[in-house]
């Protein structure tokens, strides 16, 4: 799957998800999106899209910034890959998608499939056995070490609670078979943890 990269394109994007800050969003994360993504890459129309939103919606990470899934969009567009220019602002859709994990509304028939595919991919964490999701929160933590612990819990729990309020975790049918059931009981012990 990777070898339609250029190699000094995945170096780089290797070295970004290598920085200290990260200790989700490294390239473990990445590794685990192209798991998914080979479970479902027959159900995907745009694969050169799907693939760039992947490696490319973490590369540029600052938790202390808001807008780093612009920042990580802009950056594709910046580099732009050697792919059809319609692959690259879908891609560039997918990873500002990220932001909210909303479906664009402008998107329709494939794209939108493309995009609702992603994002369950990029929330599949959400739907992790429990040990696993229990580790992800402790990379989330270490992440946000900066956060005093009080403001911590309270913005993690909204977070949280933003997902957990949703009537729909995942947007494909996909992701909803293989993560909503188990991503709602992490949710539900997570919040009972952080406001208990």
């Amino acid at each position: 799957m990777l070898e339609s990269v250029p190699p000094e394109l995945l170096s780089d994007l290797r070295r970004r998800h290598g920085e200290p800050q990260r200790r989700y969003h490294d390239w473990s994360h990445i590794e685990a999106l192209l798991g998914r993504f080979e479970s479902v890459e027959d159900r995907i129309g745009d694969r050169a899209a799907v693939l760039y939103a992947i490696l490319f919606h973490d590369a540029v990470y600052d938790p202390r910034a808001n807008d780093n899934e612009r920042r990580s969009a802009a950056l594709l567009t910046e580099i732009s890959p050697p792919m059809p220019i319609s692959s690259l602002s879908n891609a560039r859709r997918m990873i500002e998608a990220t932001e909210g994990h909303h479906l664009p509304n402008d998107l329709s028939g494939a794209a939108r499939d493309d995009c609702a595919h992603f994002l369950d991919m990029d929330l599949g964490i959400l739907g992790a056995a429990p040990d696993r999701f229990d580790i992800y929160e402790q990379q989330i933590r270490a992440e946000y070490a900066h956060v005093p612990d009080d403001a911590f819990r309270t913005g993690r729990a909204k977070v949280l609670r933003h997902f957990s309020q949703r009537k729909r975790l995942y947007f494909s049918a996909w992701g909803q078979d293989r993560f909503e059931s188990q991503a709602r009981a992490n949710l539900a012990r997570s919040l009972a943890l952080l406001e208990g």
